[in-house]
């Protein structure tokens, strides 16, 4: 197989963005899948990298992507396949240094996934791989057949892992997740915390392989090999194959289960109103929960959640651009990432509380939660990872995990509203309502930063009105301060900044008077003036108040 016959396969949308007729005629011998700076004792003389650029930020500059370049054509690697996904597009950097150093460049869109392309490089040689003579398997024919039975029977991704690294003494491995989140590791492995995960996945000690399947970025799989001695690339790209098999029955299943919360979520939507739940809704409630596999009785929580991206830096267009994508498509990819967020967040928490997140009619994400500790304690029995984790992290909260969800995709911000506690199944609609309103005052209060509000911090009018839809504010804004806003007018903001002066001075003339320099008869024409402009009486406490808020509203 050669490089032009990659760029042939029109399932992969590949986008060749530098390379001649002698470079794309060279022959492919493998695969390997890196985000090393340099990967140069990883690689053999002939394959295609895949990189997703991790490696590299926009402010490295050139120096840093010549070097990986260069260890790439020391190598003998016959072509590069850099992911879009990470940056947006391919750096104008690394377009420059491909061609300089005489190495193929070719972009690899974001719905493309790099195990789809490691799977047509060896479907192509050697064929399926459970169609191979043993001799062409890094992993031991006992060793595969026991993975393909433990597939079978559905065992668990620890147990996966163990048993494929076990004939090589069983090497210190970690089965992560991108948001830092330890999904499995062999006996040998240390503890990670969510932040030295990160580093490992950032600034790898050792060889770092993402499990290639659909995932979305917020529960995608990397697995990592702390030292790349242990075990040959080859065998890596094989365990993460079975791997990538487990992970797409759990998916599957993780599928279905959004669906059962999207119904839950729906009745709950459907019952805003505070009159006692009837008795046929409140049945259908609680089989929903049970469906949901939550208890029919509290305490819960209710979390809701909402994805936003920041403009990309500017970088080399790609060479072809798709067709945009219509604002249905643009809406359900943004509830999928949210749902995806939320749901990775809340496996984080100690324990793993039995949870159900989905999406509501409007398309904001939601969870809930269960907060029994009979249920929680049966979800981590048998499990050891998590058992450790909940006596180990016992104060770990949300707040703290909510920014890691940012790691996946660095230009996306993720706010998120959490209720106050719902003792009974009757009460998740308003917790519903709580969640949706602290949603609303996480986005007014950090629009450009991932944040999570809470509702039972909700104690101030600030923060009260953080929560109110942003036209409701406007139009309050508007009709309260009135000509006042009219930036055009330099009277005007003087009018409007002795206003703020007043109130932050709770009404007192004299104090107002020596913040803005200025003589008490001034402040008190000036005061009388606002009155006039606003139809409000500053001596009054509820007008004070009325204009205090809209203040707060800008």
């Amino acid at each position: 197989m050669h490089v032009d016959d990659l760029l042939q396969l029109t399932s992969l949308d590949l986008n060749l963005l530098w390379g001649d007729g002698s470079v794309l005629a060279r022959e492919i011998s493998g695969v390997t899948a890196t985000d090393l700076e340099d990967p140069t004792r990883f690689l053999q003389a002939g394959e295609v990298v895949l990189s997703g650029l991790v490696w590299w930020a926009p402010e490295d500059g050139q120096a840093k992507v010549d070097r990986f370049v260069a260890a790439l054509a020391t190598a003998g690697a016959a072509a590069l396949l850099a992911g879009e996904e990470t940056h947006g597009a391919i750096p104008d950097a690394l377009v420059d240094a491909c061609r300089s150093h005489g190495i193929a460049l070719i972009a690899v869109p974001p719905h493309t996934n790099f195990r789809a392309i490691i799977d047509a490089v060896y479907l192509r040689q050697w064929g399926d791989l459970s169609r191979r003579p043993s001799d062409h398997h890094a992993l031991p024919e006992n060793v595969r057949i026991e993975l393909s039975h433990l597939l079978e029977v559905d065992a668990d991704a620890a147990t996966l892992l163990d048993r494929a690294l076990a004939h090589l003494g069983t090497p210190a491995c970690h089965l992560l997740t991108a948001t830092g989140r330890t999904v499995a590791r062999t006996s040998s492995a240390p503890h990670l915390s969510p932040a030295q995960a990160l580093k490992q996945l950032t600034r790898p000690s050792g060889i770092s392989l993402r499990i290639e399947t659909d995932a979305t970025a917020y529960d995608s799989w990397h697995l990592c090999l702390h030292d790349p001695d242990e075990a040959p690339p080859r065998l890596l790209h094989e365990i993460a194959d079975v791997l990538a098999r487990h992970q797409e029955r759990r998916l599957r299943e993780e599928a279905a289960a959004r669906h059962r919360a999207d119904e839950l979520l729906a009745l709950l939507d459907a019952r805003l109103h505070p009159d006692p739940v009837p008795h046929p809704e409140r049945l259908a409630l609680r089989a929903r929960l049970r469906a949901c596999g939550l208890p029919e009785n509290g305490p819960y929580e209710v979390i809701a959640a909402g994805a936003g991206t920041h403009p990309a830096p500017a970088l080399a267009a790609p060479a072809s651009s798709a067709a945009p994508a219509s604002s249905a498509a643009l809406a359900s990819s943004t509830a999928s990432a949210s749902v995806a967020a939320l749901a990775e967040a809340l496996r984080h928490l100690p324990g793993r509380p039995p949870f159900a997140a989905g999406v509501l009619p409007d398309g904001t994400a939601a969870a809930v939660v269960s907060l029994d500790a009979a249920e929680c304690a049966g979800e981590c029995a048998g499990d050891v990872e998590r058992g450790e984790a909940l006596e180990r992290d016992r104060d770990l909260e949300l707040d703290s995990i909510w920014p890691l969800m940012t790691a996946p995709a660095p230009r996306t911000t993720l706010h998120g509203g959490l209720s106050t506690t719902a003792d009974t199944a009757d009460q998740l609609p308003g917790a519903l309502t709580q969640a949706r309103y602290a949603l609303a005052g996480a986005r007014t209060t950090s629009p450009r930063r991932s944040h999570l509000t809470r509702t039972d911090r909700t104690t101030t009018l600030g923060a009260l009105l953080a929560g109110v839809p942003e036209p409701v504010r406007a139009a309050f804004l508007t009709r309260t301060l009135g000509p006042l806003l009219d930036d055009t007018d330099a009277s005007q903001r003087t009018l409007l900044h002795t206003l703020e002066t007043y109130l932050a001075h709770n009404g007192s003339w004299a104090r107002t008077a020596e913040a803005l320099h200025l003589h008490v008869n001034t402040v008190h024409y000036r005061i009388r003036r606002i009155e006039s402009l606003t139809g409000r009486d500053l001596s009054r406490l509820d007008h004070k108040l009325d204009l205090y808020a809209a203040l707060q509203c800008r």
